[in-house]
This record gives C-alpha cells, structure tokens and sequence, in this order.
C-alpha cells in the first residue's frame, strides 16, 4: 500500500522510471539495436525515433519469436505466447508474454488488487475459503517446439504458483479445458461443494456457470450455495448491463464488485475505490503508457500520461516487459482524474459507428442500454449494433440486436428512452438525428436466447476472453448474426 500511495503524486516519475528499465534491458535486442535504444536519453528521444506499432507491424518478428528466436523484442526467448480474444476477428494475434511480463505486469495486478480490497474491506474473510477463477485454455494447434499458446487465463493459471491450486477451484484440469459447455457443468460440480469466498472471470462467462450451478442444485440463489461469497473480481467487458442480474442471483447485499483491467497485453487498471467507477492506472508495473488524441483518420497528437487532459477520449499505446513498442491496444480511455491518474474504458478504437458521422462509441452504448433497462425495467444479456446503411424506403439508421435476460413490456418505448438518451450523450449523434433527415429512429431486434452463445460456438470462440463485438461500422457480424436468429 506504501508503494501505490506513490501513485497520488509520482505518477511522471513511475512512468519515466519504468521507460528506462525498459529501454536498459532491451537495448540489446534486434529491435533496440535498430531503434536507438542505448543512446535515447528519455521520452522525447524515444517518441521521435520509435514508429507507432500495430499488430500488423510487429507479427513478423513475433513469429520468429515462436519459432524459437532469442533477442528480438525482448532479451532471450519467449515461451509463452496468450492467443489474443480481444475481438471476435477470425486472425488471431499471439501476445508474448515474457517471465517478466508475467512477473512484473500480470501477477504484480492481482497482488495489488487483492492489497487494494482488503485495504477497503479490513474485516474480510477472504482467506478462510476458496477462489473459483474462470479461465481459458491453452491452444495446443497452435504451439511450436520451445513455444506454447493459450488464452491469457490459461498461461497465468498454468504458471501461477503451485501452492495457490490449494486455495482455488477447479482444479487446474478441469480449468484449461477447452470446451466450454463441458467445462461450464464440470466447474459448477466441482465448487459447488465448497467454500468459495471469491470468484473471477468475464461477467458473462461467470453467469453462465453460476446459472448451471443453481440448475444442478436446485437452488434460487448463490448465496444459499456459498453463504461466505464476499466479492467479484470481474473484467473483459462492461459490467453495467450485467451488473442487476449478479445482484439478483447472488442475493447478498453486501456483495462486494471489483473491476480489473487485465488484458493479453498486459495488467492496466483496477477499481480502487467501491464508490468510483473509475479504475487507477498502474503505473510502476513493466508497461510504459502513450496516449493518441481521437480526431480524423489517422488520429492526433501522442502525449505521454503526464501530457493527459480530463475528459478527453484517447486511444492508449503501450510499451512493455513483454516486447511491444508503442503497440496500438486497440482500446480507447477517458480520463476522469489526473491526480491520481484514473480513467474508463471507453471503448475499441475498431468498435464504433461513424457511418453518417455520429461517432457512436462503447461508452455511449453502455450508458444508453443502462439508462433504457432502468427506466423499463428490462434487463439485457448480449448486444450488438451496426448501421442499416439504406433499407427498401432510402432510410438509414441503427440496427440493435439484443438478447433479454428481461424484456421490456413495451418494445417500442425501450427504443426510444435508449435513442433519447444517446442523443442526450452525443451531440454527433443528435445532430444525424435531428428531424429524422439523416439517421431514423433507431431499430430494436429481439434475440432468440443463446443466439449470441451460438454464435460464438460456431467461430470456435465460445467461453475464455471472448466477447461479442458490441458496435461494428459495417454489417458483416450483424447479418451472420441475423441469420443465425431466424
């Protein structure tokens, strides 16, 4: 706790400390050979004579990496590579998640954010019963001799220390299994029985075992299954539309919910405060932070983390222990504090809707669905939205596919609180709106339940850190989607 209390006041110090670690002990490798990295002095040496990465940039060299290469990205070799599920996207990307990465970034996150929720919790019983952490699996097609590939979960539960399996449920066979469904039914057997005082995962991989676990044992709530359940570690996706439907299967009242931001890429974020929905940057673990302004096609101005404005949507670069440099996360951050420095996700630099130039972000989806539900009682399970580009009467608007845990009484009254209320949060959106002349009132389609699951089962993408993709500028998932629900 002493050394996140530096995050209050040191937060440019910890970043430029961490740049120089990284820069030291990867100044050897072919790419800080190539990049300068003995001779840049600091930041701004740095951000001039290092390009912005994709994954498209660095995939070549990583691919070396896998096949066994020492000292491209970062000193030796790399064993493990996390199978990124970041989007639903057929190609999938490897991550390297070198042991310092692993160290340094991934286990440094869990360490603090059990610290940072005990530090909020003082009479926690945390410790007197068992973890159930939902988890990936490897992927052994796509392993090479000397390097091994998996979800991010998967490489964290197989390396974590053995002592820890004593304190955790499933066992660790029973959490790299690959099928989900057989996975879902095995885990709920297995914890079922025992006393589990915290539980880990991605919120809507998570409901679906506790569902299971209350079909096997017949009862209505968790907690009369784990009397002792005091808190949720959840990431991966938002968790406002999930978050009435925890409340009411879990039936404590003073269930504790703790939000984490721990990609492939690395560890981020975590929610220090019960009371803010904001979660504090982490800023002394191995990653170096770079923030692009959100404006045109190619973007605006990079700034380091102490060049950051408030309220600002800013799609976030990254430098780490692992070998990515200036790597294009692929999310978009807003900053709600700046002492310290604190921030929501606010979206997917690809998940968004700009085709008549409303810039519909993630952030202003969340808010639009949580203010309908609210308002109408309903409760939502998936989504999806995408535009309807002309249909056969040369109208254009937004088409929303969404899969009800509740439906509303009144469809066409959800629609337009859910229209409403994005126009209250986008003044772009407003404006394609305004007399109906550019965007029409938008559509609401209902989804068969499951839809989305099956979906994702036919991609191979069914449990672990796969998500639906919530907002698309085209229709390509959207009509495989509809298709899929008639």
């Amino acid at each position: 706790m002493r050394e996140l209390e530096k995050h209050q006041t040191q937060g440019e110090q910890l970043q430029r400390r961490v740049l120089h670690h990284l820069l030291r002990v990867a100044r050897d490798t072919e790419y800080g050979r190539e990049h300068g990295f003995l001779t840049t002095k600091g930041y701004e040496d740095f951000a001039r004579f290092n390009p912005v990465n994709t994954y498209e940039e660095l995939k070549g060299r990583i691919d070396r990496m896998r096949h066994g290469e020492h000292d491209v990205l970062w000193p030796g070799r790399v064993r493990w590579y996390a199978k990124s599920s970041g989007t639903t996207n057929d190609k999938s990307k490897f991550i390297p998640v070198s042991s310092e990465g692993l160290q340094r970034v991934h286990y440094a996150g869990g360490y603090d954010t059990v610290a940072l929720y005990l530090r909020n919790n003082p009479q926690s019983r945390l410790f007197d019963g068992r973890a159930l952490i939902l988890g990936g699996s490897h992927a052994p097609n796509y392993n090479l001799p000397g390097s091994l590939v998996g979800d991010l979960s998967a490489i964290l539960i197989e390396n974590i220390n053995p002592l820890a399996n004593l304190v955790r449920v499933p066992r660790k066979e029973t959490a790299l299994l690959q099928d989900f469904e057989v996975k879902r039914e095995r885990i709920a057997r297995e914890a079922m029985t025992k006393n589990v005082t915290n539980i880990s995962g991605v919120p809507s991989w998570m409901l679906s075992v506790l569902d299971c676990m209350m079909e096997m044992t017949g009862k209505s709530r968790v907690e009369e299954v784990w009397p002792n359940l005091e808190v949720f570690f959840h990431g991966g996706v938002a968790f406002t539309p999930y978050r009435k439907q925890y409340e009411q299967l879990i039936g404590k009242p003073d269930m504790h919910y703790m939000e984490t931001y721990n990609a492939s890429e690395g560890f981020f974020g975590l929610q220090d405060d019960p009371a803010d929905k904001a979660m504090l940057l982490m800023l002394d673990y191995g990653v170096f932070y770079e923030f692009q302004e959100l404006s045109g096609e190619s973007g605006g101005a990079i700034v380091p983390l102490w060049g950051v404005q408030k309220d600002r949507n800013y799609a976030m670069l990254i430098s780490t222990s692992c070998g990515l440099w200036r790597y294009m996360i692929g999310d978009t951050v807003r900053f709600t504090s700046t002492n310290p420095y604190k921030f929501v996700i606010s979206g997917r630099t690809k998940s968004f809707i700009n085709a008549f130039g409303e810039e519909l972000i993630v952030d202003n989806a969340e808010q639009g669905l949580a203010y309908a539900c609210e308002q109408t009682g309903a409760e939502v399970l998936e989504y999806t939205a995408a535009p309807v580009f002309m249909d056969a009467n040369a109208k254009c608007r937004h088409q929303w596919l969404v899969e009800f845990s509740r439906e509303p009484q009144d469809m066409a009254r959800f629609a337009r609180l859910l229209d409403e209320r994005l126009q209250q949060l986008n003044s772009d959106y407003e404006a394609k709106r305004y007399k109906d002349i550019t965007l029409q009132p938008l559509e609401i389609v209902k989804a068969r339940r499951g839809l989305f699951n099956d979906w994702l089962r036919l991609r191979g993408k069914l449990g672990g850190q796969n998500k639906v993709p919530r907002l698309s500028n085209g229709r390509e998932h959207m009509d495989q989607l509809l298709t899929l629900n008639r």
